[in-house]
Parts: structure tokens; sequence; C-alpha cells
């Protein structure tokens, strides 16, 4: 520890005196830990030891008798063997430790399981183990936690035999935490945080959100250390706002006067300021050292805020558009639209929007650089009203550059009434390669079943959406299609216009479909149901005993009841742990995840057709399964076989399968016919009931009848 100069050189010097009166008003002014600890190290280190060591007693007495626990332990990690000898050192350790924490359900077990009370005479080994019981420490029982994507939480149990943390989240109660991992997944939230707060008095905050948004929002960011981002804000408070509120809290909450909204690398963040005016001189700050998109997006934010700051930012804006006017004219033409859209245009200004849309050359290039989409669309409106003599070939262009979808609707819907021919080749362009516009086909996808793709090959579009997710430009997609295929979707609608030979088709296209079965079935359910020739056959029933039917019921619930939820629980605990990549439990449990819901989905399918197998009540005259049948070959040597179900079938025990290849050339044969078995020539001696049981059949061996 560095101490100051002066008293450096009183100990380099001999003046002990003064070191000493340094020491003295240290105590008297109470000094932090870290002001002794380094005027102790340095009395060592000229061989002073004998004269520090009294000075820490006087310390140590003063902390112990103020009970600043916090401030002994430090001491005693860091010039604690000036003090006393190393078994003692430990002892005095362990005690501040019992003071600091008087109330700790786990210190002892904890100490423990560091391994503290172990090796007590090697100081610097306790010294680590001291940090890291207390880094273990922070997430006591009882404490309340932050985890990523799981929100705040409050530690329930600390189970030293498993070594982790069980914690209750609202939405994951009961999630553990080992506790290697933990100080890299937890974070221990201290009193009055706003987070915290969610968990201790989470129907106050409620009331807060309700009175007074913006409070709420300040409390929030005031307790983070960085700005949030409006999706972290919405994850933290949207269970204390509540979702159906949410865009109304939102509207009103970030515009408090202590709220600043800013960009840092086109990123948009939020944080509070201690006043309005402090709010006011950050956004006056960020607009001036931000460009032009930096300068709009703190206009939008912002304006309505402040009428003297709208008044100076509204006329800086004016400057910088003017400017832009004749080599930057998409600059201009946002700044125009923003400032009329809060009503603060110039008067008679020559680079208004319509000047600049009327007499620019390539106008759609023009209004496609907005970014902002309500700009955008205040733009194609202004063409269209504009420029009567080309804007359907303007829109036509829009089509190609356009992303967004209700502007691709009002640009389709005004080439269908004006120019139609036009709105037709854009979506057969469209159609043909989709991967070269995936927005726009996208678009086209969710209006399958509406006028715009009444023309279009219903066969081809159902065949592109289908097979869309495989290309990667349009895998990004994949969920706004997925949600086409659903029951009562565009896709079921489209049906409709297929004919017979279209419909073979599109069931096969359906079949290959990289989406899962869930979304699959009800599209080929739906085109069964209009074309019936294509239902599948009739399901293939599955016989088996009783008893055979009773067990693999029973193992099913076991399935779903026991062991699924028990693989799920050792997921999440194993994803607990850390690095997926390095994690030997977390691959062992989802490889028991895949093998146990094959499982549970092969003996679903089976249980759904099977039928019971019954022994015929009295000897049939032809074999069939639920029989046994007795033979002989020319030698006189016997066999039994019973033919059952392939759940039952035990070849070693004379229990054959109706399903395999013996049971297949048995079935329907009759006393006297002849069967091949083993390369040798079997005659039907009997064909009579198999007894209720499988284990009651023979056990196949051969015997020679005297």
């Amino acid at each position: 520890m560095a101490i100051a100069p002066q008293l450096r050189r009183q100990i380099e010097a001999g003046n002990f005196a003064a070191v000493e009166d340094a020491w003295l008003r240290g105590l008297e002014e109470a000094a932090d830990a870290a002001y002794f600890v380094g005027l102790s190290r340095a009395l060592a280190g000229a061989g002073e030891e004998e004269r520090a060591r009294p000075l820490l007693e006087l310390l140590d007495e003063q902390l112990q008798a103020g009970e600043h626990w916090e401030e002994r332990l430090r001491v005693l990690l860091r010039a604690g063997q000036l003090l006393y000898e190393p078994v003692a050192l430990h002892g005095e350790v362990v005690a501040t430790l019992r003071n600091l924490y008087p109330d700790s359900p786990s210190l002892e077990g904890l100490m423990e399981k560091v391994g503290l009370q172990r090796a007590v005479e090697d100081f610097e080994k306790n010294r680590r183990k001291v940090r890291r019981l207390r880094a273990l420490l922070e997430f006591d029982r009882g404490a309340v936690v932050w985890m990523d994507g799981k929100g705040a939480g409050r530690v329930v149990e600390v189970n030293l035999q498993l070594d982790n943390f069980k914690i209750d989240f609202d939405r994951h109660p009961g999630l553990r935490v080992g506790f290697r991992a933990a100080s890299k997944l937890l974070r221990a939230l201290p009193p009055g945080h706003l987070l915290r707060r969610k968990v201790e008095e989470p129907e106050a905050l409620r009331a807060l959100a309700e009175q007074d948004p913006g409070a709420l929002l300040v409390a929030l960011l005031e307790s983070q250390e960085e700005p949030l981002t409006a999706a972290q804000i919405r994850r933290a408070l949207e269970d204390v706002v509540g979702a159906d509120r949410w865009s109304a809290w939102w509207a009103a909450a970030r515009r408090h006067p202590q709220i600043v909204s800013l960009n840092r690398r086109g990123q948009q963040l939020y944080t509070g300021t201690a006043s309005g005016r402090a709010a006011r001189e950050a956004v006056l700050e960020a607009f001036a050292g931000a460009g032009v998109e930096g300068k709009l997006a703190l206009w939008r934010r912002n304006v309505g805020r402040w009428e003297d700051l709208d008044q100076q930012l509204a006329a800086e804006l004016a400057r910088v558009g003017e400017e832009a006017a004749a080599e930057r004219p998409g600059e201009a033409l946002a700044i125009w639209l923003a400032l009329e859209r809060a009503g603060r245009a110039p008067a008679a200004a020559g680079w208004s929007a319509d000047a600049q849309l009327a007499a620019a050359p390539d106008p759609a290039s023009l209004a496609a650089t907005l970014a902002d989409r309500p700009a955008r669309e205040e733009a194609y409106r202004r063409l269209r009203a504009g420029r009567e003599q080309d804007w359907p070939e303007v829109y036509a262009r829009l089509l190609e550059r356009e992303e967004d979808g209700r502007l691709l609707d009002a640009l389709a819907d005004g080439l269908r009434k004006a120019r139609p021919e036009l709105l037709e080749a854009f979506l057969d362009r469209l159609l043909a390669q989709p991967r070269r516009q995936p927005a726009a086909f996208a678009w086209l996808a969710e209006r399958a079943a509406q006028p715009v793709a009444a023309g279009r090959n219903p066969l081809r579009l159902l065949q592109q959406i289908l097979e869309a997710p495989r290309h990667p430009e349009l895998a990004s997609y994949r969920a706004r299609l997925a949600r086409l295929l659903e029951s009562g979707g565009p896709l079921v609608h489209l049906l409709e216009r297929f004919d017979e030979a279209q419909a073979a088709q599109a069931e096969k296209a359906i079949e290959r479909a990289p989406f899962e079965d869930y979304l699959r079935q009800p599209l080929l359910n739906a085109l069964h149901l209009r074309f019936p020739a294509l239902r599948p056959e009739a399901t293939v029933p599955l016989y088996a005993l009783p008893s055979s039917i009773a067990t693999r019921r029973a193992e099913l619930e076991k399935l779903k009841l026991t062991e699924i939820p028990a693989n799920r629980k050792a997921i999440e605990e194993a994803r607990a742990l850390g690095d997926l990549r390095e994690n030997f439990e977390y691959k062992a449990a989802r490889q028991r995840h895949e093998y146990l819901n094959a499982r549970l989905q092969k003996l679903q399918r089976d249980l759904e057709r099977v039928r019971p197998l019954a022994a015929p009540a009295e000897a049939p005259a032809e074999v069939r399964p639920g029989c046994r049948v007795r033979l002989a070959d020319a030698d006189g040597t016997e066999r039994t076989l019973a033919l059952l179900g392939p759940w039952e079938s035990d070849p070693a025990r004379g229990v054959i399968s109706y399903e395999a290849e013996l049971g297949r050339e048995l079935a329907g044969k009759r006393p006297g016919d002849t069967v091949a078995l083993d390369g040798r020539d079997y005659r039907i001696e009997a064909v009579e009931p198999a007894p209720e049981a499988a284990a009651g059949a023979s056990t196949g061996g051969a015997k020679k009848v005297s």
C-alpha cells in the first residue's frame, strides 16, 4: 500500500515518533484500513516489526470495540502476520468472519467446503480461501440475485453436497447454479436496488408504474452501471408494468425529464440523469456531436419535451438541411420531413420535400434513402401526388427496394389500380427468384390468400415458401413463414386453388419441407380433407398380449411423469455450470433427452395402433396369431412354437412374432402342411390355443419320440 511521501521520509530518517503521531491521528480521524496497512508494512520493511506490532494492536482493539468487522478483516488479511502467529491469526480471521456474517445460515458449512478449517498455519492459502468463501457468501440463502435471461430471484438453498445454489426465479423456480459458475452467472443485488425491490416489494413497484411511469424508469436506470437498450428495459420491467400496458407505459416513461436517449455505434441506449436540466444539457451535447442521422434520431425522441430546446434544435436542423440540399438531397429530404411532422418546417424554403422530389432525376433512389419508415411513407404519397406522369414507374422501381410490408402494400395497391402490368411483372420476378428480395418474398408469402397473389401459380408459390428456409438469404424469415402453416393460415386457403395433379405435388413438398412435424401436419390434414384420394391407408394394427400392453403403458407413464422431467431438470442444472462446449454433463443430459423423446414418440405411435391379442377359445383350423403349433420332422423330432406379437417375441423360448419371416410362413397353414425350419422340413401335427401368458410356451427344444 502506498503511503504519503513525508511519512516514508520520516521512516527512512528514523523519526518514529512522528510516525506514531500520524498513526494516532489516523485512529482519531477513523482513517480506512488501507492507510494503516500501508504504514505498518512500511515499518516492517524498515525492520521495525516490533514498533509496528503495538500500533496494530491499538488499531485492532479500536476496530473490535467499534464492531468494524469489515475493516478488521482487511487488516488481518493484509497485515495480520505482524500482529499474530499463524494459528492465532487463523482463529482471529474465523472469529471476525463469524461477527461479519452473524445471521448466515451457511457460513460454517461453506468454511468447511472451501477448506478454511484445514491447514490453518498456511496464511497465504487461507487468504485465498477467505476470498473464495466471501464470493460464495454473496449468494447465501436469502440473497437476491440477478441472472441474465432469468431476471431477479432469491437463493432458497445452499446445497453443500451437490456444490450448488438453488434459486427461485419467477419463471424458473428451483433453478440450480453450481458454486464454480455462480460468480460468472449471478450478480448479487444490494439493498434498495430496483431489481431487488421487484422480489421484495413487487406491489409497491406496480403502484409506482401506474402512478409515475417516469420515476420507475429513472429508478431502474440509476441502479445500472451502464445505459440500457429498450429491449433490456422491457425484460427488466415488463412483469411489473404488464405486457398489455407496455406500449402506453413506455411512451410516457421515456419522456420523463431525467431520461436521456443516446446512440452508441448505432445502438439506441437510455440512461438517467440527476435532474431535468442535466438531461436537457446531455441532449444538447449529444446533438452537437452527432451526424445527420444522429441529430434526426435525437430530434424525434426529444421533440416536445422542452419548447426552447425544440426551437434551438429545429433551427440547427434547418441550417444543416439547406446546406445539404444541393450535394446530399437524401439528408435534406429526411430533415425536411422530420421538421414538417413536428410543425417546425421553415416557411417558403426552396429545399422543401415537394421541391426535391419533383426535381429529382431518380426519385425512387432519393425516397429509398430515407431510413425512417413514416418518412418514406410520406415521400411515397408525395411522389404519387406530385409526379402525375411517371409515378407508376417510380413505384415499380421502389417495389424492388422496399422491405417494409406496410409500404409494399401501399406501392402494390397503387400499381394494381393504375398499371397492373408493372405489378404483375414484379411479382413474377419475385416468385421466380425469391432470394433476390427476401423481405419482399416473405411479404408475398404472408399474402398468399389475398388478391395480390391471385394471379400466381399456387403450386409454385407453395413450393417456394416451403423451401425458403433452406436458403441462407431466407433463413432469418423462417419464423414468419412457419406461422403460415398453422391451421387457418394463408397456405390452407392457397390449397383451394389446386387441382388433383397439383395437390399430389403439394403433398410431396409439404412432407419434405424443413419444418417440424407439428407445423406440417395441419397443412397435410387440410390437403387430405380437400383431396381425399391422397389420404394414407389405414394404420396397420399391432397385436400384443394384454400384459405386454400394460407394461408398455406403464413405461410410457414413467417416461412422461418421471424420466423426462428429471432429464429436463438435469439439463437446466448442467447448463448452469457454464461453457456448454466443454460441459460433459450437459452433453450427456442432451443425449439422454434425445433418446427419451425418441422412445416416447415410438411408444405413443405403437400404443395408438395396438390391439389386444387373445388365444382362441378352441383349436383353430389354421395357424394364426395367438396359436401354438406342434411340429414333427421325419425322424420324429418334435418342436412347439407359439405365434404371438412382436412385443412377446423370444425365439430362444419358442415364441415367434407374427411379423417375423417364420411367422409369416406359418400363418394360414393347416395340420398336415409342411414348413421348412432350420434347414429341415417339419409337418404340422396340431394347431391349438397358445397359453394365456407367453412364458407358458414351450422352450422350443427338440426331443426324440420313443
